[in-house]
C-alpha cells in the first residue's frame, strides 16, 4: 500500500507540473502574437524611412560626405552587443546566442582585435560575468515585447561609444526568428553604417496563425517600393544635414527590429519547450498510471490469496 500511495503522489505531482507548463505555453503563444503585432505596426515607418534614405543615397555620393556614422576607420576595438534573455525555460535559445558571441570574440582575438561586450538580458550577464569578460554595460529586465524607448536607450549609448572612439565598430549578435521551432543566431554590423546597408532590399515578416488546431507561422516576402526622390525636389536644408538626422533614426529602427526578432525567438523557444514538457508529462502520467494499476492488481491478488489461504486453514 505504501508503494501505491507513492505512485499516486507522483502522478498528482506530474499532473500539477503539466498544468504549469501548459499555462506557460499559452502565455508564450499570446506574447508571440503581441510581438507579431508590434512588427506589423512598426513596418510602415521602417519602410518609409528606408525609401527616404535610399532616395538620398541616389542623390548624394555617400563616400564624399563627411558624416560620423558613415566614417570607416582602422578597427582596434569592437563592441559586441549581445541580445539574450532574462529568463530560462526556453530550450537552447540563450546558450545558442551566447555560444555565437563567444565564437565571434574568439575570432576577433585571433585577429589581434580587442572586444568589449554590451549585454542585453540577465542570462548573458550572468554567463560572461562569471568568466570575467570585458563588459561595458548591460540592460536587464526589459519588456518581453521590446519597446521603442528601450531600443532608443541602447542606441544612444552605442552612438556615444562610437562617436567618442570608445569602440571603432559595433556588431550586433541576436537571434533571427525563422519559425516556432527554428531560430538562428546572426551577427550584423550596426556601426559604421555603410551605403550597402541602406539599400532597399526584400524583407520578411511573420504571422502567427492556427492551423489544424495547432500554432503555425507564415512568412511573407515584402518588397519595398523603390521610389526615387523627384529630380526637381528642393531641400530647405542641406541634404547632408537631413541625412545626418535620419541615420540615428535608422540605427534605432534596426536595433528595435533585432530586439523584436530576439523576443519572438525566445518566446517561440519557450512555447516549444513547454509544449514538449507537457507532452513528456502526459507520457509519464500514462506510464505511472499503468504501474499503479499493475501494483494495485498485484495487491488485490495478494489479498485474495491471503483470504483464500485463511479460509482453507479454517476448514
Amino acid at each position: 500500500m505504501a508503494n501505491l500511495k507513492a505512485i499516486r503522489n507522483r502522478i498528482q505531482s506530474v499532473k500539477n507540473t503539466r498544468k504549469i507548463t501548459e499555462a506557460m505555453r499559452l502565455v508564450a503563444a499570446a506574447r508571440v502574437r503581441r510581438a507579431q503585432e508590434q512588427v506589423l505596426n512598426t513596418r510602415p515607418f521602417a519602410d518609409r524611412l528606408a525609401q527616404v534614405l535610399h532616395g538620398l543615397q541616389a542623390r548624394l555620393r555617400f563616400d564624399e560626405t563627411d558624416l560620423p556614422l558613415l566614417k570607416t576607420q582602422p578597427v582596434q576595438t569592437v563592441g559586441l552587443l549581445v541580445v539574450a534573455g532574462d529568463r530560462g525555460l526556453c530550450g537552447a535559445y540563450n546558450s545558442n546566442v551566447i555560444r555565437r558571441a563567444e565564437n565571434r570574440a574568439a575570432e576577433l582575438k585571433a585577429e589581434g582585435i580587442d572586444y568589449k561586450f554590451i549585454l542585453v538580458g540577465r542570462k548573458g550577464l550572468q554567463y560572461f560575468s562569471r568568466r570575467e569578460q570585458p563588459i561595458l554595460s548591460n540592460y536587464t529586465n526589459l519588456e518581453q515585447v521590446p519597446t521603442a524607448a528601450e531600443a532608443s536607450q541602447i542606441s544612444d549609448e552605442l552612438l556615444s561609444l562610437f562617436l567618442s572612439n570608445g569602440v571603432d565598430r559595433v556588431e550586433l549578435i541576436y537571434t533571427k526568428f525563422v519559425s516556432l521551432v527554428s531560430s538562428r543566431p546572426v551577427v550584423q554590423t550596426l556601426l559604421p553604417l555603410t551605403p550597402q546597408g541602406l539599400e532597399v532590399s526584400d524583407d520578411e515578416m511573420f504571422r502567427l496563425t492556427s492551423r489544424d488546431g495547432r500554432f503555425d507561422v507564415e512568412r511573407k516576402k515584402v518588397e519595398l517600393e523603390d521610389r526615387p526622390l523627384p529630380r526637381d525636389m528642393i531641400f530647405e536644408q542641406d541634404p547632408v544635414q537631413i541625412l545626418n538626422a535620419l541615420l540615428p533614426l535608422y540605427l534605432n529602427n534596426q536595433l528595435l527590429r533585432a530586439l523584436q526578432e530576439s523576443a519572438a525567438s525566445e518566446l517561440a523557444a519557450r512555447m516549444t519547450a513547454m509544449n514538449n514538457a507537457s507532452d513528456n508529462a502526459s507520457d509519464l502520467i500514462k506510464s505511472l498510471t499503468l504501474s499503479y494499476n499493475k501494483a494495485r492488481q498485484s495487491a488485490i491478488t495478494q489479498q485474495i490469496l491471503e483470504v483464500a489461504g485463511g479460509a482453507a486453514a479454517l476448514s
